[in-house]
């Protein structure tokens, strides 16, 4: 178990109402951590999430799903690959089981509904920060009842998003730092899992199982 005096947070959610609660009560002394979190950053978008969790590399990254600029999903993949060690939480209204699925299977540490309990939330922090794992009952259920799983990695994952965000493929290259030809191997991927032989083929799938 991970033991140190003072955590700290970045928390990204594109409502300021809801950052601010967030701040109040992770540096609230005992009501998570004996001292509280320190929240060294916030975000209100997907891009500047990145930057500042690039730059902060914090303990623990709160992360809403639904953002503009790049989505919770997307930025989640990139945050495994440049902070690695930061723990990521999601939290969103979402109810697309398969985009839930896809994160607990690429190993979010934490995920909990808006609509849920706060104090679930911080009862598990601590253990999340130490080096657990919590997915919610509501969340867990959610995926449950759906058969819309389907095997993506995470890349995969990212290139969906940003095909049906209308990326080409140079520009999705560039963006994940891989050359066009792996792209597009990404690509045949994504359209072979998903039976598609076009993006409106593919962005209708996607949309049936509940991918974005």
């Amino acid at each position: 178990m991970i033991e140190q005096s003072r955590f700290n947070a970045v928390i990204a959610d594109d409502h300021e109402i809801v950052r601010d609660g967030l701040k109040a009560a992770l540096e609230t002394p005992g009501l998570i951590e004996p001292d509280g979190i320190s929240v060294i950053g916030v975000a209100g978008n997907g891009l500047e999430t990145l930057s500042k969790t690039k730059a902060l590399k914090p303990d623990l990254l709160l992360l809403d799903l639904m953002m503009p600029m790049s989505g919770g999903a997307e930025v989640f993949t990139d945050i495994r690959r440049w902070s690695p060690q930061t723990k990521v939480v999601v939290y969103s209204s979402t109810e697309t089981a398969g985009m839930l699925s896809m994160l607990v299977s690429a190993g979010v540490d934490g995920m909990f509904a808006k609509g849920g309990s706060n104090q679930l939330l911080y009862e598990k922090l601590p253990l999340i920060l130490r080096g657990g794992r919590f997915i919610a009952p509501d969340c867990l259920e959610l995926i449950a009842q759906s058969d819309a799983e389907i095997a993506l990695t995470a890349r995969e994952r990212q290139t969906l998003s940003m095909i049906l965000a209308g990326r080409t493929t140079r520009e999705i290259a560039e963006q994940q730092g891989i050359s066009p030809r792996t792209t597009e191997k990404h690509r045949a991927s994504l359209m072979s899992k998903l039976g598609a032989s076009s993006v409106a083929e593919l962005m209708a799938t996607a949309l049936k199982r509940g991918l974005i």
